[in-house]
């Protein structure tokens, strides 16, 4: 420790830690009430609130006169948000934007930007006023609704939140990011989430599943398709955290002579559609996605994306998988609800609670307007019993009036009236006097009265309160109900189809013909073309050809090790037929100890017969066995003495084995256990030796084999008999004709 340092006079030692913490708290909670995060009530953030306020008091109300933006940004930093003019201005741009709001708070006019991402006009040129919506959330403002502050330099009133008559939270949605936390709130459709709030209403305790019979999920400007599943968009609701999958909406057009083109007509949320071609036109220019030839934007008002196949042969949902997974034609969503609770903390929310919070806000609206009206009328009361008595007294006030020299006072002494009910008598004029104006002052008399029992009553219940709150909640939606042109959902759902990845490779490599060609020690290359003779083959000197066999690029080579791991190899990223190839370790992580097995093309909806040299196997679907890394999947569990060695394509109802002692055994598949992964059962036993080769067959066809001479051998029916049995029995000897290899096919 140093030695302590008295300060000079005039200056105050303060520790660096508690001044940094202390100063960085007050920022990031400024940060985080004043900026970033949404009011749960109104749904707003102080700079939205106050650019509706600011225009509402320069009587910009929905059909009235445009004003410049210039001017609404001037009162807006002058006297309630002391911040830079361009950010406010761009708070204001985008609730005008009807491609990023889904129920727009300001109807602009002039360029606001574009769906393109094209920057709006300077706000000299631009002009704004409100919506209908904004209005909602106006409406009641005069009305003692909400509670009002002084601004930041005490010269104006603002107030704290809107009385929101809107749902605007969920209904436009909300971004932001604050300091340590952030929110994301996607918009939703009106008439839905009203449908709900009367649903909560009734049934205080509903819960997500209860809400998302009305709010099946978000309703996004642009629409689009919603592909997430809906464990995903419950657990997202539940929870207040998660995400939507948005794609774009497309169809098949027919362009005449056989061809066709598919047209994106809607883009997910907040995709500026510029970058969005940017993205398509390198999906062309760099051969990405080799079966799309061109893309063009025809778009005008509405979004028209024109994308042209290579050939008409193009599967159309094969070419829209492929750009969905590379472009933003998909993108995720987040959702993210975290909002200020009661305008003070910061909490996620899920569904049901945010649109309880605005229940409750419109609930102490509907308890704040009437106990502002039932002042309103004990003061018009007040007022009105005093020129009642006056009416029947009127020769005494009329001498007093005349000829007392405080008349004022004596009003108050002789009649016990007020001060505001003496000046009100002395305010009459002449012609107030007349019989038919007390007549008047009764009826009104009467009416408020009769109002002001009403009012009561509807304080004094809760249950008439929240009947109060579903009226108000009904006559909104008549405006933004399903049939109208604003409230009708633009977004849809749907599943995402399940294409298997086979299909969705040929959509990125150029489909063409290759040989692939692997030699014994387990080198791979890939020749062009379909080649049939193969004799003038080069392979290193101690090497020579093990198999070979004609494919495409867009195929899937699968690689079994004697470990029992099996590997996938691109047909595209094989090397070229110039050389002696590769050595498959460089493509696959394989233990020094395994060697290559077999290797073959991946054939999708097919079955293996997978068999280790004990004689142990069984059957796996061969999609299972495609491995996405370079460490490929394990599927056969062997012992230490044991290898994967075969598995041949399950074609047929029967297994034909055969092992190193020339015994011969045929039994039903069925009786052969089917499994992802695992050691299987004994499929023939032997005292020495292993398996040498397997095969499966159908039994009306019978067992066919080659022999050495290339003549063809079958057995089948009652031929048979003699080596039918039951897995993991020893079988017979080879039947005459069968090669002394003990293969079905010579090598």
């Amino acid at each position: 420790m140093g030695e302590q340092v008295t300060p000079p006079d005039g200056f105050e030692a303060v520790d660096l830690r508690s001044a940094l913490e202390e100063r960085y708290l007050a920022y990031a909670l400024s940060t985080i009430t004043q900026r970033a995060l949404p009011d749960a009530r109104d749904g707003l953030k102080p700079v939205h609130r106050r650019l509706l306020y600011a225009m509402r008091l320069l009587r910009l109300d929905p059909g009235q006169a445009f004003k410049k933006s210039a001017r609404v940004v001037g009162d807006v930093i002058g006297k309630y948000h002391p911040h830079g003019d361009q950010s406010v201005y761009d708070a204001l741009v985008r609730l005008a934007q009807e491609f990023a709001q889904r129920w727009p708070l300001v109807e602009g006019q002039g360029n606001f930007g574009n769906v393109d991402g094209d920057n709006p006009a300077a706000m000299r040129y631009t002009e704004a006023r409100l919506t209908e919506v904004a209005r909602l959330l106006l409406d009641g403002l005069d009305e003692g609704t909400v509670e009002f502050r002084d601004t930041y330099d005490g010269s104006e009133e603002e107030p704290i939140v809107l009385p929101a008559a809107f749902p605007n939270l969920l209904a436009n949605g909300s971004q932001g990011i604050a300091v340590g936390m952030a929110t994301s709130i996607p918009p939703h459709n009106a008439a839905e989430l009203l449908d709900a709030a009367v649903h909560l209403i009734d049934n205080p305790a509903a819960g997500t599943d209860d809400i998302l019979q009305f709010v099946p999920g978000p309703d996004f400007p642009t629409g689009g398709i919603i592909v997430e599943p809906k464990s995903g968009i419950r657990d997202a609701y539940r929870t207040g955290r998660g995400g939507f999958r948005v794609r774009s909406r497309w169809h098949k057009e027919d362009a005449g002579r056989g061809t066709w083109v598919l047209v994106v007509t809607e883009i997910p949320w907040l995709v500026p559609k510029s970058r969005l071609i940017e993205q398509l036109a390198s999906m062309v220019i760099d051969r990405k996605v080799p079966i799309l030839a061109d893309v063009r934007d025809e778009s005008t008002d509405d979004i028209r994306i024109v994308l042209e196949p290579r050939a008409r042969t193009v599967d159309p949902e094969i070419l829209m998988e492929s750009l969905f997974k590379l472009t933003d034609l998909e993108t995720r969503i987040s959702l993210n609800m975290n909002v200020l609770v009661k305008g003070r903390v910061p909490q996620v929310l899920g569904l049901a609670p945010a649109l309880r919070e605005w229940l409750d806000h419109r609930r102490e609206v509907v308890i704040r307007r009437a106990q502002f009206r039932l002042n309103a009328i004990d003061r018009r009361l007040e007022v009105l019993g005093g020129l009642l008595i006056a009416f029947l007294n009127l020769d005494e006030v009329i001498r007093i009036v005349r000829y007392e020299d405080d008349p004022k006072a004596e009003l108050i002494r002789q009649f016990e009236l007020t001060e505001i009910q003496a000046e009100a008598i002395l305010n009459i004029r002449l012609r107030a006097l007349a019989k038919l104006e007390e007549i008047a002052i009764r009826k009104e008399h009467d009416e408020l009265g009769a109002e002001k029992a009403d009012i009561e009553a509807l304080l004094g219940s809760d249950r008439r309160q929240w009947t109060k709150v579903k009226k108000e909640i009904a006559e909104v939606r008549k405006s933004f109900g399903p049939e109208t042109a604003l409230g009708k959902r633009r977004s849809t759902f749907a599943e995402a189809p399940d294409r298997p990845v086979a299909a969705l490779t040929e959509a990125f490599v150029e489909r063409e013909p290759v040989t692939v060609v692997v030699s014994d020690k387990g080198w791979i290359r890939a020749l062009k073309g379909h080649v049939q003779d193969l004799s003038g083959l080069q392979f290193k000197a101690d090497d020579k050809l093990r198999a070979a066999f004609m494919t495409e690029t867009t195929a899937k080579i699968m690689v079994m090790a004697t470990n029992g791991k099996v590997f996938t190899l691109e047909a595209s990223k094989l090397p070229g037929g110039r050389g002696q190839g590769e050595p498959i370790r460089l493509h696959v992580d394989l233990e020094e100890s395994a060697d290559i097995a077999l290797v073959w093309v991946y054939a999708s909806g097919t079955k293996r017969l997978v068999i280790a040299t004990d004689g142990r196997g069984f059957v796996v679907a061969e999609d299972d066995l495609v491995a996405s890394t370079r460490k490929g999947k394990n599927v056969m569990n062997l012992d230490m003495k044991s290898e994967a060695r075969l598995a041949p394509r399950v074609e047929g109802d029967m297994v034909a084995i055969v092992g190193e002692n020339r015994k011969l055994l045929v039994f039903p598949i069925a009786q052969v256990a089917e499994m992802s992964r695992g050691r299987g059962v004994r499929l023939q036993k032997y005292k020495d030796g292993a398996v040498v080769d397997a095969r499966t067959f159908e039994s009306a066809k019978g067992l066919t084999w080659l022999d050495t001479s290339g003549r063809t051998w079958t057995l089948a029916g009652e031929e048979l008999r003699d080596w039918m049995g039951n897995r993991a029995d020893a079988g017979r000897l080879a039947p005459k004709g069968f090669p002394r290899t003990n293969k079905f096919k010579p090598d």
